[in-house]
Order: C-alpha cells, then sequence, then structure tokens
C-alpha cells in the first residue's frame, strides 16, 4: 500500500455528512452529487517552520528581499512543483497555473477525479442559502508527490470572504449629470479634499506619483463612473490610471460598489499613482490565492507596486479547523512584506463579534482574517465629525470597526507599548481611519452619487497615503518602505497618530496608546511622513 500524506487542516472539521449548525453557518447536506463537476483547487508548497521563523524575523528587522533572492532562499524545490503538476496531470486534473516561485500549483478536476485521487470523501451542503459541493473528509497525497505540500486549498468553496463595504444612502437622489450636480452642488459624504485636510496629507506636494497600487477583489468598476467621482472632487484630465486584470480571465460578476469605493478613494488619495485590480472572479479562498500569486508574480515587472489594498475578510473561528487555508495565505503575505509590499487590510463591520456574513454582530467574539494576519496592516474604522468649515471636531471608534485578538497568530516582536494588552496573541487593528457610513464618503456607482463607508473605505484610503510616503521617501533618494508594522509601533503616542481615546465595538474600548477598536490611531500624515522618511538608517 501506498503511504499518504493526510492534510487535516485543508477541511473544516464541520461533521458535513450530518448536517450542523455551527458558528452560524447552517449546513445542510444534500444527497446528489453531480460527478463530472468541476472543482478548481490550489495545491500550497511551503516553507518549513524553520524557513518561515526566519523570514519572519528578517521582516520584522526590516529586511526586504528581491523576487530572485526569495525564491533562491525560500521557495520550494522546482523539482517539487513540477513532480506534483506531472501527478495531477497523469490523474486527469488539468493544471491552470504553477506561481513564478513554484509555490503554489493551481489545477481543475471533476468530482470523480478529485474523490479517487485525493482520497476524499465528497457531498452537497447548502451553507446560508447557497448549495456547494464539498469535502467531508480530510483529502491526502501519496507521500513522496506531497512531500512539500502543507495545504489543499478549495475543497469546502462554502468558506469564502466577506466584502466590509457599506452603502448607507443614495445622496438626495442625485444622478451624475442632473442639475444638482452641474449646479456644483457639494454632495453629501466626504470628498476627497476634506479626507486630505482631516489627516494633514494636504499641502505636501505629493500624489503618489511614480507609485502603484493594488486592489484586491472580485469585480472591476465602470470606468464612467471613475471619472464623474474624479470631476466631482475637482479633478482634471489626465485622469489617473486605472487598469483592470481579469486573473481567471472569466467572465466577472456584478459590480456591488466594493470595487467602484476602492478604486475612487485609492486614486483619490493619490491620483499620480498607477492603480491595478486584480479581479479574482470570486471570493471563494482558492480565487483569491491566485490573485495574490498573481501580485507576487508581478512585482517583478512593476516594482513600484509597493501598497496594496484588501477590504475582504471572514471571522477566524469561521475556517473551523481549516488552518491550512490560513498558513497558506500567510505564506503569500510573509513573501510580499519581505519584497517591501505593504497589505493594508480592512478590520471588519460587525464589530468584535462578526456573524459568518460579516455585517451582522451576532457570532463569538474574534477578530477577521486577513486583517488579523501579522504580515499585513489591520485597518480599523472610526466616526468622523466635522464642522461646516471641514475642520475636524472629533473622532472616535466606530461601534462597528471589527478587532480583537486573534486565534491563529502570535504576538509579533514589534507589536508593544503602551495601551498593547497583555498576552501572547496577534491584536487588531493597527490603525485606523473613518468608517461609518454615517459620516461616509461619496462614491459614485452606476451612475448614482451615493454615500458609502466601512472599513472597505479606510483601507484603500490608507493605501493611497502608503504611496505618498513612498513617493516622499523616493523624493529624498530614500528606498521604499520595508513593512509597515515594525517602523509606526514605535510611533505609538506621539505626533504621526492622533490617539483616538473614545468608542467600543463591543467588547473592546478605545483608549490611550494602542487599543482593539482603532490600533495606534489615526495618521497625521505630515507628521508621519517626516518620521517615515527623517533617517534612512532608522527605516
Amino acid at each position: 500500500m501506498v503511504d499518504r500524506k493526510v492534510f487535516a487542516d485543508s477541511v473544516s472539521a464541520l461533521p458535513l455528512a450530518t448536517g450542523l449548525a455551527a458558528n452560524g453557518m447552517t449546513v445542510q447536506a444534500v444527497p446528489a452529487l453531480d460527478r463530472t463537476e468541476r472543482l478548481p483547487l490550489l495545491f500550497q508548497l511551503g516553507m518549513s517552520p524553520a524557513k518561515t521563523a526566519e523570514l519572519e524575523a528578517r521582516v520584522a528587522r526590516g529586511d526586504m528581499l528581491t523576487p530572485d533572492e526569495f525564491k533562491a532562499n525560500y521557495a520550494p524545490t522546482p523539482a517539487a512543483s513540477k513532480q506534483l503538476a506531472d501527478w495531477l496531470r497523469d490523474q486527469g486534473f488539468s493544471v491552470s497555473n504553477i506561481s513564478a516561485d513554484g509555490s503554489a500549483v493551481y489545477a481543475e478536476g471533476d468530482i470523480d477525479k478529485i474523490e479517487k485521487s485525493l482520497a476524499v470523501s465528497m457531498t452537497r451542503v447548502t451553507v446560508d442559502g447557497m448549495t456547494y459541493t464539498a469535502a467531508k473528509t480530510a483529502p491526502s497525497l501519496p507521500a513522496d508527490i506531497g512531500a512539500e505540500v502543507h495545504a489543499i486549498v478549495g475543497l469546502q468553496p462554502f468558506r469564502r470572504a466577506n466584502k466590509h463595504g457599506r452603502k448607507l444612502r443614495r445622496v438626495s437622489g442625485t444622478r451624475v449629470g442632473d442639475v444638482a450636480a452641474a449646479a456644483g452642488a457639494k454632495p453629501r459624504g466626504f470628498l476627497v479634499a476634506d479626507i486630505l485636510k482631516t489627516y494633514n496629507a494636504n499641502g505636501l506636494g505629493l500624489s503618489g506619483k511614480g507609485q502603484t497600487i493594488a486592489i484586491l477583489i472580485d469585480t472591476a468598476p465602470a470606468t464612467l463612473d471613475l471619472q464623474a467621482f474624479w470631476r466631482r472632487n475637482g479633478f482634471t484630465e489626465p485622469f489617473p490610471s486605472v487598469e483592470v486584470i481579469n486573473v481567471s480571465g472569466g467572465e466577472l460578476p456584478p459590480r456591488e460598489g466594493e470595487e467602484t469605493l476602492d478604486a475612487e478613494w485609492s486614486s483619490g488619495i493619490a491620483p499620480g499613482a498607477k492603480v491595478r485590480i486584480y479581479a479574482s472572479g470570486g471570493l471563494a479562498f482558492v480565487d483569491l490565492d491566485r490573485a495574490i500569486d498573481r501580485i507576487i508574480d508581478d512585482f517583478s515587472h512593476e516594482p513600484t507596486m509597493r501598497q496594496v489594498s484588501i477590504s475582504l475578510g471572514l471571522g477566524e473561528l469561521y475556517f473551523g479547523g481549516a488552518d491550512g487555508e490560513v498558513r497558506t495565505q500567510h505564506q503569500k503575505f510573509l513573501q510580499l512584506a519581505a519584497m517591501g509590499v505593504n497589505v493594508f487590510v480592512s478590520s471588519g463591520d460587525a464589530g468584535s463579534n462578526p456573524g459568518s456574513d460579516g455585517h451582522t454582530a451576532d457570532g463569538a467574539v474574534q477578530a477577521e482574517y486577513e486583517a488579523s494576519d501579522p504580515c499585513v496592516i489591520g485597518v480599523g474604522g472610526t466616526t468622523l465629525f466635522l464642522d461646516a468649515n471641514g475642520a475636524l471636531k472629533a473622532e472616535v471608534g466606530w461601534a462597528s470597526g471589527g478587532g480583537g485578538v486573534s486565534a491563529y497568530f502570535d504576538r509579533p516582536v514589534w507589536q508593544t507599548g503602551a495601551g498593547v494588552a497583555a498576552g501572547g496573541k496577534r491584536l487588531v487593528p493597527d490603525v485606523c481611519l473613518v468608517a461609518d457610513p454615517n459620516t461616509g464618503a461619496f462614491v459614485v456607482l452606476d451612475g448614482a452619487e451615493v454615500e458609502y463607508g466601512g472599513t472597505s473605505l479606510s483601507a484603500p484610503i490608507w493605501a493611497g497615503f502608503c504611496a505618498l510616503i513612498n513617493e516622499a521617501r523616493a523624493n529624498k533618494g530614500m528606498p521604499a518602505l520595508s513593512f509597515l508594522n515594525p517602523l509606526i509601533y514605535p510611533l505609538n503616542g506621539k505626533p504621526p497618530f492622533r490617539d483616538i481615546v473614545e468608542g467600543s465595538n463591543g467588547q473592546f474600548k478605545a483608549g490611550r496608546g494602542y487599543d482593539m477598536v482603532t490600533g495606534l490611531g489615526a495618521p497625521r500624515m505630515n507628521e508621519l511622513i517626516a518620521a517615515l522618511t527623517a533617517d534612512a538608517a532608522l527605516v
């Protein structure tokens, strides 16, 4: 008998065959299977625990690697990914892509081949009204084929990320081109100038020129919406550069607003930067992984793509023991951090107790992944109040902003300082920004002017701010930022951050220093840029 390596943490522990209501998800078994249905999978080859720890320590020190250096020192052996891909083809799978470093092999097979080749039992399950074909037992591979594989992602596609945007209302019934807009009436919702002023990012002579911002989302915005947004914010042609990369090559899902919010506000904050939208085609983790791998692969010919915005997440407990999915993305985020690419991830829109839909506070106390990854910058939310002249009146922690203690990740060495709670686990968020849809931002969506919020607003603005910082560093002849978190935690309580001391997200309260509602606080961009361009030896 051939020895096999079992990947127990690549599937949820939920007993799908019997049905279970757990962690807010209703799972109901359905007997019929279409054995010709095809399922896309990711076979992730991983670094050893020792190599992972070594690279994490280097990132914490501020080291940066080129893609070639990463491949030479931390990627799997070329023979391992080739052997795996050849075996999958022999089993009847179609191999659609192998990442440039050989760490990810994407393949698709029908249910019959998946069951036989991976020694897994599949069933039909209904989760939150949607029915999927999913594994109910752990998969395995022949031991020699799976020696360097650490997870198989995609066998339970019901587990997927949620979007973190919240559309509040259509703004005064206005459609672009209406009399009110043509007359120059100020729309409801913050404009770009309001946000730049609030966070001391105006008058700096910076536009993100020479930088590139990547956005990971499932679909693409409409060009006419972007142009209308830019015009309403006083931009003139040539407008910012926005490019859509259709990662899967298939038909993209309909627009829902998240993709538009991300593109409009990242480009609005940094209009001189290029924006590249990586449209994954879906929110299943195998789709998102493929898009992240595409960002990593593209970095070699897009070396200014040093800021990424992700406004997605899922409560950590909803992974249900499928830790392999989390470790798979952690390896990718670790690689990006090591290359000096800062990933900003929204912390969530359901407070400290997110439900399975990411928008209702009816779950257990938990942080959301991907914001909880120690190789990203988790972005929390605030409620922002400006006076009639657009000056800051108050800013408090948003009641629905995500935050908490990670169940998966240990406390990074850099997460220290005033307010950091005792314990050994990663805390979320790291920073914050305006998010409350009741004090939301102006967006043009499907030709209509709407007011939008959520930590989905906070993350792309922070990505735009990062582009401004990197431009300022380039102007001084300095290298791009290394991973941002080790650089900003020493600034806890100092002028670069406005400490947010009021507000609660349910379980946690804002307070002096760091807190699990607003992190280190909101940036004063003039001070933050000064701190991060002060001395090349320090940053």
